[in-house]
């Protein structure tokens, strides 16, 4: 298959709608964390204690989907140079990268998302 310009230009879209995703879900945690910060300084409960031991797992989770995704980005910008360039085979390499980068990070989301799912779970027991 021949890579033109225009193949690594199509991820450009799902990185950035993926980056977007991670990018709310950042935020969401952030934002409970803080609410939980201030209950645990409020009451001291360990519930809260370990609920925030789980946050900060996840929000380096977040991280890491952040980082990969990011990568995956650059190398689609470098292989559409390379292309440009007229470099054929390391672009072809180069493009290869980005995709298992764009994988890696929808890897590290879905295990972020079977984290949560699995939080949520307890806050229902507890409720029950």
């Amino acid at each position: 298959m021949e890579l033109n310009l225009s193949i690594p230009a199509l991820l450009f879209p799902a990185i950035s709608l993926t980056m977007l995703a991670y990018n709310a879900r950042y935020l969401a945690i952030a934002a409970l964390i803080r609410q939980l910060h201030r209950q645990y300084e409020e009451t001291e409960s360990q519930s809260v204690r370990l609920q925030v031991r789980k946050l900060k797992k996840r929000l380096a989770i977040i991280k890491q989907m952040q980082a990969t995704a990011i990568f995956s980005f650059l190398l689609a910008v470098i292989t559409m140079s390379l292309i440009y360039v007229e470099l054929r085979f390391w672009a072809n390499l180069v493009f290869g990268l980005s995709l298992l980068a764009l994988m890696l990070s929808l890897i590290l989301s879905f295990i972020e998302v079977q984290l949560s799912t699995k939080a949520l779970e307890i806050q229902l027991k507890d409720m029950e």
